[in-house]
């Protein structure tokens, strides 16, 4: 890795890592390649970017410290939140850096997500992105089925949270990092992607890899509540309006291209069947 990414990687996770989050570097031009141009980050290929994701530490080192000093006021979704204070954070901590921050739920006025979190986090060598087309002679005729992605630590236990821009700052010598295929059989990844597209409620998908960590019980409770009932989960009041931006499937949000199957492949927000237990 590039000195300067280095550099930059180690102060971002100094502010990040210590609340349950992971940082991973990329280049714009790994990520705009996968995808037709209305997707592109407008910034130069060469541009630096990182990814940012939480694990399950996130829940109690960063969620709950939040809450109980909000930040941020009316709480709406505090994850959300949450996520975007500990981002912000990191801008302010250091303003010599131009920052630009889009978290993973942000959408355009025409409703076409700002991030495509699952091609980012595999091309940052975070987590594979495993699709149907990662399967030959797949068994599912013309249903969809969505793809997901797995962290070779985690598992299925952890969420894609946003990625950090930096423009002006360009690394063309970056090294491509590939992600670990923790699912490397065709029967593996068939039994991922049916437990993942038909049976994500009972959350064995999460577990194709032996997690060093899972969500606790506790985590399990809130992320299985819907959105628009967590506040009172927690005991907090529901605001009258704007309602919760996140859905951990928020594919109707995307309208896909039908004219590549190239680009098809990549165009799936952080996750993608209808609903879903929680990130």
């Amino acid at each position: 890795m590039e000195p300067r990414v280095a550099e930059l990687k180690l102060k971002i996770e100094d502010s990040l890592c210590p609340f349950g989050f992971e940082v991973y570097p990329f280049q714009v031009a790994w990520y705009n390649e996968l995808l037709p141009p209305a997707f592109h980050l407008p910034f130069p290929g060469p541009t630096l970017a990182f990814l940012v994701l939480s694990t399950p530490a996130m829940f109690d080192k960063a969620l709950k410290p939040f809450l109980k000093s909000y930040h941020l006021q009316p709480l709406r979704d505090p994850v959300d939140q949450c996520v975007s204070y500990h981002l912000r954070s990191v801008a302010e901590n250091f303003p010599e850096l131009q920052m630009e921050i889009i978290a993973d739920y942000e959408v355009h006025p025409n409703r076409r997500p700002k991030i495509l979190a699952q091609t980012a986090a595999h091309v940052a060598g975070a987590a594979y992105y495993y699709q149907r087309k990662d399967v030959d002679a797949d068994p599912w005729g013309t249903q969809h089925i969505a793809g997901v992605c797995i962290h070779p630590r985690f598992g299925g236990w952890f969420a894609i949270r946003g990625v950090m821009l930096l423009p002006g700052i360009e690394v063309p010598n970056l090294p491509p990092r590939k992600p670990p295929d923790c699912v490397p059989t065709r029967a593996g990844r068939i039994t991922l992607l049916e437990s993942f597209n038909f049976h994500w409620r009972d959350w064995t998908y999460r577990d194709v890899v032996t997690p060093e960590e899972r969500y606790s019980e506790e985590q399990k409770v809130y992320f299985s509540t819907p959105p628009a009932q967590r506040l009172a989960l927690l005991g907090l009041s529901q605001p009258s309006e704007h309602p919760s931006t996140t859905s951990e499937h928020p594919s109707s949000m995307l309208t896909k291209p039908q004219d590549s199957s190239r680009a098809r492949s990549w165009l799936s927000p952080r996750v993608s069947p209808p609903v879903s237990p929680g990130p």
